[in-house]
């Protein structure tokens, strides 16, 4: 199988670069669109095999070779996709009814077994100890025990609790049972991969099993590139169609009159974690009145050139799963706010007694400055978050708060959190498709590195975690997290402040979703036609 792809890499590699010199750029748009190329950032990976992603970006690739059983819809709320409908009884037992015209790609049928094998798989990986690699899908140990297929067309899934946010978890994408290991599986998408060059580019054609209409965009050639200097290269100069990138420098060309520009929101979260273990971040009204005093918006505009979405709590704003909070008189825990601030910090004691600029208290008779370390981890040929961690130390300082910005390595940082050796961390999470904020929140959980502990908290999210809206059983799965979110806004673990954004800089509108985000940043695009 790998000579057979090397040898067609070969053959591809020529024909490609020999249509990229002798086609026209300033061809019409159908023929364009017809013939869609993209550029992007990709140094890792290495297979084809979605359940070993290894970059964000590749993942828009993916979407288009393979599908999952459920799909989420612009306002994020579960979808038949492979799966033509669901049912359980329990919550613990869910049963999926396949499609029958799911085909993959070299025309034989996709079944139950395929479902089982791949979600087996899945699991399999995620508890493999020695893999180095465990799978962009890991998670789905936390709530998937086992599947089997009872005969091609019924699934069983068995949950590891009786859980509403199951349903979210199976947006994995379906391989076939003897290829969930191959390097380069076959999908039933609208796509099918022909031929793939690690470092230089992927190219996909429409398949012709695909039960859709018949694609537009019959041809879709992915380029590859190291850095974002000569990934905006080949879009300035027409080297591509469009390109996607999460680089904040692409903001010079947002406005230009030779490119459309899509935003889309990623699922890395950016937050500043308090370690509450520190005596001075003990006090809420200290950890509330640094919330206060932060300004994500200018932040957002500052550092991120507008390429962020705000947030306030752990998910998305303007979907379902947002809580707006506020208090008893009405206003938002989280506006900004240098006059609460100030107010807070002295009802908690910290005063500036010899007007230094900085607060100050008498702990144990001896007098010490509200004085924080903040820790925060380099990006790759980016900035922006050492430039945030500057701007937040000059915002706490109006405050009378001292902050030191020290910049580590990602592996150091990490260390230093697990260890608990830190005051403040401006870091990032990836956050998953279920909507479920626990990992962050509960007790000694994996990223709960700021020691938080709330007993009313841990019943929330263990309430929540046996929640089904197909029985009434208490309150809703949205009830529960906005109760999650209210007291969250109460206790102010940590600072949430925008999940990262990316762009999509093209030539033309090559999709009319609603909601362009992470994994699918080019769903839609085998529906584009500019002559409908």
């Amino acid at each position: 199988m790998r000579s057979i792809w090397k040898t067609i890499i070969r053959t591809e590699l020529c024909l490609l670069a020999l249509l990229v010199a002798l086609t026209p750029l300033s061809a019409c748009a159908g023929d364009i669109a017809q013939n869609f190329s993209i550029g992007m950032i990709s140094v890792k990976t290495t297979v084809l095999n979605p359940l070993l992603a290894l970059e964000r970006d590749f993942q828009s690739l993916h979407s288009l070779i393979y599908e999952s059983l459920i799909t989420l819809d612009d306002s994020y709320h579960p979808q038949p996709n492979l799966a033509l409908n669901w049912s359980t009884n329990d919550g613990i037992t869910w049963t999926f009814t396949l499609r029958d015209d799911a085909v993959f790609s070299d025309g034989t049928p996709l079944d139950a077994y395929d479902v089982a094998a791949t979600v087996n798989e899945i699991i399999r990986l995620a508890k493999d100890d020695t893999a180095e690699n465990k799978g962009v899908y890991a998670s789905m140990r936390y709530t998937v025990s086992k599947a089997q297929a009872n005969d091609a067309k019924t699934v069983v899934i068995t949950s590891s609790r009786p859980y509403y946010g199951f349903l979210y978890a199976m947006t994995f994408p379906v391989l076939k049972q003897e290829e969930v290991q191959a390097e380069y599986p076959v999908g039933s998408g609208p796509y099918r991969a022909v031929s793939f060059s690690p470092g230089n580019f992927l190219y996909l054609s429409a398949n012709e099993y695909w039960r859709g209409e018949e694609p537009f965009v019959s041809e879709i050639n992915a380029f590859f590139f190291a850095t974002n200097k000569e990934l905006t290269n080949a879009y300035e100069y027409n080297r591509v169609d469009a390109i996607i990138t999460r680089s904040v420098t692409t903001a010079q060309y947002r406005t230009g009159v030779t490119a459309l520009n899509m935003d889309y929101r990623t699922r890395q979260l950016e937050v500043l974690l308090f370690n509450l273990k520190a005596y001075e971040l003990e006090d809420v009204r200290v950890r509330k009145a640094i919330r206060y005093a932060i300004d994500p918006d200018a932040l957002a505009q500052n550092a991120y050139y507008g390429m962020v979405s705000r947030t306030d709590t752990m998910f998305p704003a303007n979907t379902w799963m947002y809580y707006d909070a506020s208090d008893a008189d009405g206003e938002a825990y989280f506006s900004y706010s240098l006059e609460k601030a100030n107010q807070l910090l002295t009802e908690a004691g910290w005063t500036d007694t010899d007007e230094d600029g900085v607060r100050d208290m008498v702990l144990e008779g001896k007098k010490v400055k509200l004085s924080l370390r903040l820790w925060v981890y380099e990006e790759a040929e980016n900035s922006v978050r050492v430039e945030t961690a500057n701007a937040i130390r000059d915002q706490l300082a109006k405050a009378g708060i001292e902050v030191r910005v020290t910049t580590l390595s990602f592996g150091l940082a990490k260390e230093r959190l697990q260890a608990g050796n830190f005051d403040l961390c401006l870091a990032a999470f990836q956050m998953d498709s279920v909507p479920d904020p626990g990992f962050l929140l509960y007790g000694p959980n994996t990223g709960n590195y700021g020691r938080y502990k709330s007993e009313t908290m841990n019943n929330l999210i263990t309430e929540l975690r046996k929640c089904r809206t197909d029985i009434e059983r208490g309150p809703e799965y949205k009830q529960l997290l906005d109760q999650i979110q209210a007291e969250f806004a109460r206790d102010c673990p940590f600072v949430s402040l925008y999940f990262r954004g990316g762009a999509v800089l093209t030539r033309m509108v090559y999709t009319s979703v609603r909601d362009v985000r992470e994994p699918e940043v080019l769903k839609g695009i085998e529906l584009m036609n500019p002559n409908r």
